[in-house]
């Protein structure tokens, strides 16, 4: 049994056979792009945290390198240690040379130094100046330094010196492309930005457009905008940074990758954590309502994801939970699929409704107001799971956790001396093919859950109950 989900094995031959969300059409759409474009620009793929980048740029790396397309994949949250994204980026384009173009790329190098070299002693003595007071040891530290770099400390001061230097790096580095012999472009992949420090992100936004912005490379920038907006914010020091226009000088074009199907999404969830091999034990399949269990569970978790929006990761780590929350349910012990996985996911990304539903902190017709909040207005799409009666299992057995005397009165007689359901919900709205009260007399009547309460699941659910191994 899986409790995470493992990095997905990426084929040479295939790069998308793996791939459970459809993707592949994506990368052909971005591999055709980078064909028009062949001189050169900057592509952010740009989507939420969560959402599969890394895999989808690693997949397309393959499917690119497939199509003869020389490509290098920089994860640059690995290489943030360093404090010169120059050295990194060049070593990265190192592993491209070959006996026709390793004199150029010598002769980049060369002139890469100039710049990489003579940006260290001012920074250094930044630094040292926050700690040391002593202007001599500042002093000190820098000329150790310039004598450490060999080369270029005097004249690289004069601005005009190190803007000729840029151009004669530039000019070196598009010789070395063009002679890497390939009709397509060099796409260089640039993964984990938007997780750096502030300062390292920002330094690699401005060497690529400053340093490397040569004919024949395409940049491809694997973001979260907004987090690397962030990163700006943080190393600029205001808040009042205008971030998309910033970025904007940056990236030539923005994609997002569509959202995958939530329903298959799920059923491929399902299928990989191994759902089905527990609702399918031959003891459960033996009761009367755990039949259904599977057909439930998955059902409610389409649902609900289909209404909240959650990244596939958060769908991942929900779906693993519960995955491990089943292993202390016995083959005979009824699971409340659709009500255990509510709470899983309640827990995970509503914390806030569940800490009360778990401290019995609100009263039966709040629970069910927010219960209704959490389910898709439109809910006569949704009829192969009674929603209303899941609805009902929860007041039932949230009102079972009270003490007797504590808990509230579920039917009251109304002014004619009839029995009334004392709670609403705004889930009735609409064609409903059965209404609440009915749904609470059901389970009242049936003496397997008449008496359970909440903490059934809660206790399981916090993992306080030992495994089933």
């Amino acid at each position: 049994m899986k409790i995470k989900h493992r990095e997905i094995e990426i084929p040479t031959e295939n790069p998308f056979e793996n791939c459970q969300l459809g993707r592949e059409q994506y990368a052909q759409i971005l591999t055709d792009i980078i064909k028009v474009y062949a001189d050169g620009f900057v592509l952010a793929i740009n989507n939420e945290w969560g959402t599969g980048k890394t895999t989808f740029v690693k997949m397309w790396q393959q499917h690119l390198e497939n199509n003869n397309f020389k490509t290098i994949y920089f994860n640059a949250w690995e290489n943030d240690f360093d404090s010169n994204p120059l050295v990194a980026i060049m070593s990265e384009l190192k592993t491209l040379t070959n006996s026709k173009n390793k004199a150029v790329f010598k002769s980049a190098v060369e002139k890469g130094a100039v710049l990489a070299k003579n940006v260290l002693p001012a920074l250094l003595k930044a630094v040292a100046k926050k700690y040391i007071d002593t202007e001599e040891l500042v002093d000190a530290i820098e000329n150790t330094t310039k004598g450490a770099t060999e080369i270029f400390e005097e004249e690289i001061k004069d601005y005009t010196h190190k803007k000729k230097s840029i151009g004669d790096f530039r000019i070196e580095l598009g010789k070395f492309v063009e002679k890497t012999e390939n009709d397509n472009p060099l796409v260089f992949i640039i993964d984990e930005l938007d997780r750096c420090r502030p300062h390292y992100a920002v330094e690699v936004l401005e060497q690529m457009k400053h340093f490397f912005s040569v004919p024949g490379i395409v940049f491809v920038l694997s973001i979260d905008k907004n987090h690397l907006a962030s990163s700006v914010r943080g190393f600029y020091g205001s808040e009042n940074i205008n971030t998309d226009e910033y970025l904007r000088r940056f990236i030539d074009l923005e994609y997002s990758i569509p959202m995958p199907s939530n329903k298959a999404f799920c059923k491929y969830l399902y299928t990989y954590y191994s759902f089905g091999e527990f609702f399918s034990l031959p003891k459960r399949i033996m009761l009367r309502e755990p039949k259904s269990d599977g057909e439930h569970f998955l059902k409610i978790a389409e649902i609900l994801f289909d209404n909240i929006r959650a990244t596939l990761r958060q769908q991942e780590k929900i779906f693993a939970q519960s995955r491990l929350i089943l292993r202390c349910f016995g083959e005979r012990n009824y699971t409340f699929s659709h009500l255990l996985f509510y709470l899983v996911f309640l827990k995970t990304l509503n914390n806030d409704l569940y800490r009360k539903i778990e401290g019995q902190s609100l009263t039966l017709q709040e629970l069910s107001d927010a219960f209704a909040d959490t389910i898709p207005s439109n809910i006569e799409k949704y009829q192969e799971v009674n929603l209303i009666y899941l609805q009902a299992l929860l007041l039932q057995f949230y009102n079972n956790s009270h003490e007797h005397q504590a808990r509230e009165k579920l039917f009251v007689k109304d002014n004619e001396g009839n029995e009334v359901i004392s709670i609403t919900s705004k889930l009735e709205k609409g064609i409903i093919p059965i209404n609440l009260a009915i749904c609470i007399k059901s389970i009242q009547m049936d003496l397997s859950y008449r008496y359970i309460n909440l903490e059934y699941l809660l206790k399981k659910i916090s993992l306080s109950e030992p495994l089933i191994i």
